[in-house]
């Protein structure tokens, strides 16, 4: 084991490397899905719902349904990247982008994630992370056949600019936005909360062909959810079969082929900015 272990920390400081100088002479390397882990670590999430959210990545990139969605695609091997946010300036590159192809390199991908433990900061700025997602996608070295965000948070965004319309710029360059809201009731519970986060990811935070949203109303949910969301973003346009899905405790919102903007439009994409606002004026009234 612990031979093992030493192995896959050699191969994931060898991978990190290669990822790192992917903007060189050499011609991008094809991959079927280049994706961003954007995981939220606002101070409303407590050390262990951190650890959890932490483990529950770890556990489903090694996952053997996910490793066999990966094997299944039409070049067998993505291009993962992992970074956590929470306010307007926090964003930290935790894994830089990685080729994943093998149970192998998923394990070299977990060796650098626990190597950083996870840390808190203030506010909630979704928009920020969107847009630093974004920028992971240039010169990184990869060219997938389809670009992916894949976001979590516990809350609504409070700080930057507006989510709505951020996430429809970024939709417009080609690239997926799915969302995975917790829900949990449970931790650090704020008043910032919002009771149908999922409605408010649905309606103002994901977006592009298939985009969807998979809620966690559970934490012993999250596990699978992850997992769900990793096979069904990794499955491109064919169906995924229902093996691969077949916990009844989560579930995947599917958003209709409606433009975004009309989405939006059903739906108070500025709540957390308003909320942060009435708590300010509460402040300065008192």
């Amino acid at each position: 084991m612990a031979l093992r272990l030493v192995g896959a920390v050699a191969l994931a400081a060898a991978i990190a490397a290669r990822a790192w100088a992917g903007g060189g002479d050499e011609a991008d390397e094809v991959v079927d899905v280049e994706l961003v882990l954007a995981v939220d670590v606002s101070l409303s999430m407590s050390p262990s719902e951190l650890k959890i959210q932490r483990e529950g990545y770890m556990a489903a990139l090694m996952h053997e349904r996910v490793i066999a969605a990966i094997r299944d695609g039409l070049h067998g091997k993505i291009a993962v990247t992992y970074f956590e946010w929470a306010g307007e300036t926090s964003q930290r590159l935790v894994v830089p982008w990685t080729r994943i192809a093998s149970l192998d390199d998923a394990q070299a991908f977990v060796a650098l994630l626990t190597a950083i433990p996870a840390r808190s900061a203030r506010r909630t700025s979704i928009s920020s992370g969107l847009i630093f997602a974004e920028s992971l996608f240039e010169d990184n070295g990869f060219r997938g056949t389809k670009r992916v965000i894949d976001v979590s948070g516990d809350g609504p965004n409070n700080q930057g600019p507006r989510v709505d319309t951020t996430r429809d710029g970024i939709v417009a360059r080609g690239i997926v936005v799915n969302g995975l809201p917790l829900m949990t009731n449970s931790g650090m519970t704020t008043s910032f909360d919002v009771p149908d986060l999922d409605r408010y990811y649905a309606h103002c935070v994901i977006g592009g062909p298939g985009s969807f949203v998979i809620p966690v109303t559970e934490w012993s949910h999250f596990p699978e959810a992850i997992r769900r969301k990793l096979v069904l973003e990794l499955a491109g346009p064919q169906p995924v079969q229902s093996a691969h899905l077949s916990s009844r405790d989560v579930r995947v919102v599917r958003v209709a082929a409606t433009p975004a903007q009309s989405r939006a439009e059903d739906y108070d994409c500025l709540i957390g900015e308003r909320m942060w606002q009435n708590r300010l004026r509460f402040w300065d009234e008192n």
